[in-house]
């Protein structure tokens, strides 16, 4: 017995070198390694053996199984790293190219802005996107048979008009002055919906940023020199640009800014209406019922207020002609940015 234990162990040694992947290899574990192979056959004939010759017969199986066991460990690693390390390339495919990503030029034009008003020493203030009817509209001011109240200009979330997605981003305006005291200077950046058809120069969902500085003794002087002064750094020195008289129900006096045309010069084309000039800016002084509104008395204080569409300033620094190319995601437009 002793004699056919050697040989098994040859024959072992023998199958070990011919084994070369891992399917001869788990057919050599369920050979010789599991409880019914033949290495534990041995082990129930041993118990048949004299009783002075087992000890032998044991450590000679012993031998056997260890040896078997760790050959087939070996192996066992062996082919698991050549699974973790073989690549499967197609050589013929052609490279992958990597693209670096880039900010969304409304986005970059609305940092642009917001750091220039930061420089000035305005704050940045947000609010919700559904407000009530009493902030979008009761508070700045709005008659109520104003028709920016009716379905065809909002969205109204709910049939009773108490909720709506904002129209403006002057509702922030109103929260502000309602959780702080004057003197207060702070911008409000966001997006706002208005019921509109689109074309290439307006959207029914934008972006605007408006500001607002309220403290003694603000005058529309204050307000000109301010709005000069961003638009200037904004769109460069040679830039040129007017003031008209406007109506806004939140300011009054108001106006208008206008800045020349960046695609006709001024000479007149389908984007600036064939005028030579694009607004880009409504304005005015705060209207005393505002202040009211917001619990600031407006026989101590009095203030301006401004607001503008982020993608029309966007429009006006790439020369891009058509609003709705910003929202399309055209890569070839987008990777100009």
């Amino acid at each position: 017995m002793i004699d056919e234990i050697r040989n098994l162990r040859n024959q072992i040694a023998t199958e070990i070198g011919e084994i070369t992947s891992k399917e001869l290899l788990d057919n050599f574990r369920m050979k010789y390694l599991v409880k019914k192979g033949e290495i534990q056959a041995y082990f129930e004939k041993m118990k048949t053996a004299a009783p002075d010759i087992k000890p032998i017969i044991g450590k000679e199986l012993n031998e056997c199984r260890q040896f078997a066991e760790r050959e087939f460990k070996v192996l066992q690693e062996k082919f698991a790293t050549a699974t973790e390390t073989k690549v499967d390339i197609d050589m013929t495919l052609p490279g992958r190219r990597n693209f670096n990503g880039t900010f969304h030029p409304v986005l970059q034009t609305l940092e642009d802005i917001t750091e220039i008003f930061r420089s000035m020493g305005f704050t940045v203030a947000e609010g919700p996107d559904i407000e009530d009817g009493y902030h979008n509209f009761d508070a700045l001011n709005f008659a109520p048979d104003h028709p920016a109240r009716d379905m065809q200009d909002t969205f109204f979330v709910k049939s009773d008009r108490e909720l709506l997605l904002r129209t403006h981003t002057s509702p922030v305006q109103i929260r502000v002055m309602q959780s702080q005291q004057p003197p207060i200077r702070s911008i409000m950046p966001g997006r706002v919906y208005r019921n509109e058809s689109i074309n290439s120069r307006s959207l029914a969902e934008f972006h605007q940023v408006e500001g607002l500085y309220i403290d003694k003794n603000v005058s529309l002087a204050e307000l000109k020199a301010t709005i000069m002064a961003f638009a200037k750094r904004m769109y460069g020195e040679k830039s040129k640009f007017r003031f008209r008289p406007s109506y806004f129900p939140f300011t009054e006096p108001s106006a208008e800014v206008d800045i020349s045309c960046y695609l006709c010069g001024g000479t007149g084309c389908r984007i600036c209406k064939h005028s030579g000039w694009l607004e880009i800016a409504g304005c005015g002084m705060v209207h005393p019922n505002v202040l009211r509104a917001g619990g600031i008395d407006p026989e101590i204080y009095s203030g301006y207020a401004f607001g503008f569409g982020i993608e029309r300033v966007t429009l006006l620094r790439t020369g891009i002609d058509d609003i709705r190319l910003l929202y399309e995601n055209d890569l070839r437009v987008l990777r100009q940015f």
